[in-house]
């Protein structure tokens, strides 16, 4: 009747933990808010360049050999690598969660109890074997193997390993867009060197020029037809130039050394090509839907699998509301003297628990787990919307600049091919004094400034077809 009371008595216990266990918070909405476009303004073509693998799209094998260094050497992509190997181990140790921990142990130990006590009185009484007292004092030998077992009821611990896998998930794309990005780093900085190329050979043709004019006003002050102010101004132009190409040659060891840092390898000359930089023409562009930036974007792909492991974070904390179920067993062999340890069935030790508890007044540190656990969410949800939003702004901004560049080179070249035809007109007239000084300075200073402005244009065409493959999630496959 007594154990039947207390059987009841454990019944109405386990289900009261349960029903204050399930006394939970409430979870916060946690779906996307702003749909993404279904198209780039009024072009709605599918097919997507991001599908091009990086070393077809590059057509330059300079370009190509650089950028295969630098995907096999630079550091932050090694770094990268590394945390995916972090979370790889991670999902191991959460994984290992899900089974019994098992451990053996031997001890040995010795004890002795006053004989004036009911430990002590009672072994000076008892007999090991007939004719035989208990050994005072009493040793201890134990051999034994134990498991300890969280039931994952609620499904705490496989959540808790599905999100380490979402994390894990999340780090390889984390790398694809590394890679991306270092593609599009190393091809800017490649193209950035050919116009510091171009722009020096143009500064050198125009030092050339203005000492071809410095001598012939030299020639026309002895003839009385110029004044030293005029000599004096060519001069001057002459040493601007020539600092220029100083500035010019700075800013190309700059370039060299920048692509290095991303190879990962001390100064050394970049490998280029030697085409005319102006005859270069950017890849052409083929958008594909918004959607399929969802698809193709590691970085959007990355935040939407840490809003699936936040998610997941959240029914974590949750079930730390609700009791657990704890499962222990050992067995093994025990004696007070070794010689006895494999005497069985007197040796043999075991045991079984099972242990169900669960927070009921003190509730404060599950709380606030679950509220971060739940604010965690949200910053994921903020987190993926803005990296969608983003994604599309990059491709509009760079489709848009794509077409004004194109726009505004047309118009720079015009200007380039006047300008070059008003320097031989203005030394033609200035030979023949019809001109002064003034107005052939002013007419070179015009055309050096737009052919360098020329060139600044042609590398944001190519360095936009380079950005507009990156932000369309080309580069990783």
């Amino acid at each position: 009747m007594y154990k039947l009371k207390i059987y009841k008595y454990s019944i109405v216990l386990v289900v009261c933990l349960a029903v204050v266990s399930c006394k939970t918070p409430q979870t916060v909405a946690d779906t996307p808010k702003n749909p993404i476009p279904e198209s780039f303004g009024s072009n709605k073509d599918t097919t997507n360049m991001s599908d091009i693998k990086w070393n077809n799209y590059f057509k330059d094998k300079n370009l190509v050999d650089l950028i295969d260094t630098a995907l096999k050497n630079n550091q932050e992509l090694n770094i990268t690598l590394q945390e995916i190997e972090i979370a790889k181990n991670d999902i191991r140790v959460r994984k290992g969660a899900l089974l019994p921990t098992v451990g053996i142990r031997a001890g040995a130990g010795v004890e002795k109890v006053g004989r004036y006590t009911s430990q002590g009185s009672g072994d000076a009484t008892t007999e090991i074997k007939p004719g035989k007292e208990t050994p005072d004092p009493l040793g201890d030998f134990t051999i034994a193997a134990s498991a300890n077992w969280e039931v994952d009821i609620w499904k705490k611990l496989r959540n808790s390993k599905k999100a380490a896998v979402s994390r894990y998930l999340a780090t390889v794309e984390g790398k694809n867009f590394v890679i991306t990005n270092l593609i599009a780093e190393v091809a800017d900085s490649y193209y950035e060197l050919l116009a510091l190329d171009s722009q020096l050979d143009i500064v050198k043709q125009t030092i050339k020029l203005q000492t071809n004019a410095l001598e012939i006003v030299k020639v026309q002050k002895q003839a009385a037809r110029a004044t030293e102010l005029g000599v004096q101004k060519f001069q001057a132009e002459v040493l601007t130039s020539k600092s220029m190409e100083f500035q010019i040659l700075q800013k190309i060891k700059e370039a060299e050394n920048k692509i290095n840092f991303l190879l990962a390898r001390y100064p050394q000359e970049i490998k280029r090509d030697n085409t005319e930089f102006l005859t270069l023409l950017p890849a052409s562009v083929n958008s594909g839907i918004p959607s399929q930036l969802l698809t193709n974007r590691p970085d959007v792909k990355q935040a939407e699998l840490e809003l699936v492991a936040a998610k997941l974070d959240v029914k974590v904390a949750r079930a730390e509301f609700y009791p657990s179920l704890d499962i222990s067993a050992a067995i093994g062999v025990q004696a007070f003297k070794p010689t006895y340890l494999f005497t069985m069935p007197e040796s043999l030790l075991y045991s079984l628990a099972g242990d169900l508890a669960a927070p009921l007044i003190n509730r404060n540190a599950i709380k606030a787990e679950f509220s971060s656990a739940n604010a965690r969410q949200l910053q994921a949800l903020y987190n993926y919307d803005r990296t969608v939003l983003n994604a599309y702004l990059e491709v509009s901004n760079q489709l848009s600049k794509i077409d004004n560049l194109q726009k505004g080179y047309d118009l720079k070249s015009q200007q380039v091919a006047t300008l070059n035809r008003s320097i031989d007109i203005s030394n033609d007239l200035f030979k023949s004094a019809r001109v002064d000084y003034f107005e052939v300075l002013m007419t070179q200073r015009d055309a050096l400034e737009a052919k360098l402005e020329l060139i600044d244009t042609k590398k944001e065409q190519l360095n936009a077809a380079v950005y507009i493959y990156k932000d369309l999630g080309g580069g990783w496959k």
